[in-house]
């Protein structure tokens, strides 16, 4: 009994510890770069796995804290050692934390190289399955912090470093990975050894593997960086030409934005659990998305503008998590603008401004959310919401100040990290224009605006138009009045709503037959208007 009692105080103390070691983690260490060699099988589903993890010291510390999965119900991983220069470390792995104390003190500034030797099945991150065909597979699958269920990292977009993974895995398997192929070639007769190098820095969230059956074809048209293919064998016929979009989209984001930031685009059927997953310059689709029809055109659009926002300019944390997919979702709308026209980039933002208002009905909460359940986060205010907000500042800054905006926060963040009001700062220094309450409204407040709009004829060849805002707070916002006459025609008129209670006056060149809002698509609102 006194030893249980005593083994419990131990397990305790050791918690807070590593608890303690948590909280300043983040903070203490810069990851330069991650080498892992992986081996994979197709006995078991488990894993072998040794990791060169190369840290810079942001502080003095005597021990340093990573994340990985610890073993629970037979999943998880065990890490069986931690060196330093072949000299074996003091280490303790508990509750998802890999502590292990330094030989020697380090310095701040230092750079250190640690090696990880670690074992175990993946609970999560790695998903080790079958694809829709019957055929067994391998995808890693990190967003947005489950990298640690399988590698040892510090799994945070606040921390990006280059990676290589070494991969031996059972030889009929094509493995793919973040980067330029290295080598490949054969361990013995029945397994084969892939090295992939990525030389940029990149949030973990974005590093993978996969493994699998693959038809590996080019589909670029040779003047920029190779851009691949990789579909089951199966479906290669549609994949290729599903995926040979990727070339197009990729010529219309650099010439919007900037050079395209790496060195290759591979587009991957997958196993992930997302419609799409942006890893850099290796996105993964789901597997039901390959159709042969080009039906998942947006899809793909919008994994390829990730490639420059939230891989390479990336958000500092999670609660900034719109400069990621708000940014991705707006750029598949200009390229749809740029590719089919101005109606169907207006239906696309029609159908996502009524999904924000449905979101909107149901929650509380602005779109820098600093909620810890990551996974909560993909909802419409981080997509549809974050992607009107930055549509509305196009309308607020003009087309050429927009994307002067985009190219200086691309070009200020590129391979670093960034938050809202760097954002906004970016915008300001771009555009000479103040935005202290655009950006507050819009993305540091829940909800919508909800308007209630009506009209009247007066006798002066004028109409009376009265605004009553029925949100909980007001919005300051500018509202585009269409006037349609008997003969089809319109005429647009804008007003700017600065208090709940408002009549305007505007001048109609004869009696109209219909008053609609927001006739071009500028505004988020929820509103009704009725008159005569």
């Amino acid at each position: 009994m006194i030893f249980m009692l005593q083994r419990k105080k131990m397990k305790a103390a050791l918690s807070v510890f590593l608890f303690l070691c948590t909280l300043i983690g983040q903070a203490q260490i810069d990851v330069q770069h991650y080498r892992y060699e992986i081996e994979l099988n197709d006995q078991s589903d488990g894993i072998a796995g040794k990791a060169l993890v190369t840290i810079k010291f942001l502080s003095d510390a005597s021990q340093v804290k990573l994340n990985l999965a610890s073993l629970e119900e037979e999943k998880g991983m065990t890490a069986y050692q931690v060196l330093e220069q072949g000299q074996r470390l003091n280490a303790g792995h508990k509750d998802n934390v890999l502590l292990f104390q330094l030989s020697k003190p380090a310095k701040a500034g230092e750079i250190r190289t640690f090696e990880i030797g670690y074992m175990g099945t993946p609970k999560d991150g790695l998903i080790i399955s079958q694809n829709q065909h019957g055929d067994r597979t391998f995808f890693a699958d990190n967003w947005p912090n489950r990298a640690h269920h399988w590698i040892p990292c510090n799994d945070t977009p606040a921390d990006k470093a280059s990676v290589e993974f070494i991969v031996t895995a059972p030889a009929h398997y094509k493995v793919i990975s973040n980067g330029l192929l290295i080598e490949e070639k054969a361990v013995d007769a029945s397994r084969k050894r892939t090295h992939w190098k990525e030389d940029t820095s990149i949030p973990t969230k974005v590093m993978v593997i996969g493994a699998a059956r693959f038809a590996v074809t080019r589909v670029d048209s040779a003047y920029r960086v190779p851009v691949t293919a990789w579909v089951y064998p199966q479906d290669s016929a549609k994949g290729v030409y599903d995926y040979a979009l990727a070339d197009d989209i990729l010529g219309y984001m650099e010439a919007y934005v900037a050079p395209y930031p790496y060195k290759k685009l591979a587009n991957v059927q997958s196993k992930t659990i997302f419609g799409g997953m942006e890893n850099a310059n290796a996105i993964f689709y789901a597997e039901n998305t390959v159709t042969g029809n080009r039906s998942s055109e947006a899809l793909v659009a919008h994994e390829i503008a990730h490639q420059w926002f939230g891989n390479t300019a990336t958000e500092k944390s999670f609660a900034h998590l719109w400069l990621s997919e708000g940014f991705a979702t707006y750029f598949t709308n200009l390229y749809i603008e740029h590719k089919y026209g101005a109606d169907s980039f207006k239906k696309r933002l029609q159908e996502e401004r009524n999904e924000v208002i449905q979101f909107a009905r149901r929650s509380n909460q602005p779109v820098v959310d600093s909620t810890s359940a990551y996974m909560d986060l993909l909802n419409a205010n981080s997509y549809q919401k974050g992607n009107w907000v930055l549509h509305m500042l196009r309308r607020t800054v003009g087309d050429e100040g927009f994307q002067k905006s985009v190219k200086a926060y691309y070009n200020q963040y590129k391979h670093s990290n960034a938050d809202t009001r760097d954002f906004q700062r970016v915008v300001e220094a771009a555009t000479g224009v103040k935005l202290d309450t655009f950006f507050h409204q819009w993305l540091y407040q829940p909800g919508v605006p909800k308007l209630d709009v009506r009209w009247r004829n007066e006798p002066a060849k004028e109409i009376e138009v009265n605004v009553l805002q029925q949100s909980k707070v007001l919005y300051l916002l500018p509202l585009e009045i269409g006037v349609v006459y008997k003969d089809g025609t319109q005429e647009v008129q804008r007003i700017n709503i600065t208090k709940a209670a408002e009549s305007f006056r505007i001048p109609v060149k004869e009696k109209p037959v219909k008053v609609v809002l927001d006739p071009n698509t500028n505004l988020l609102f929820e509103g009704k208007i009725s008159g005569q």
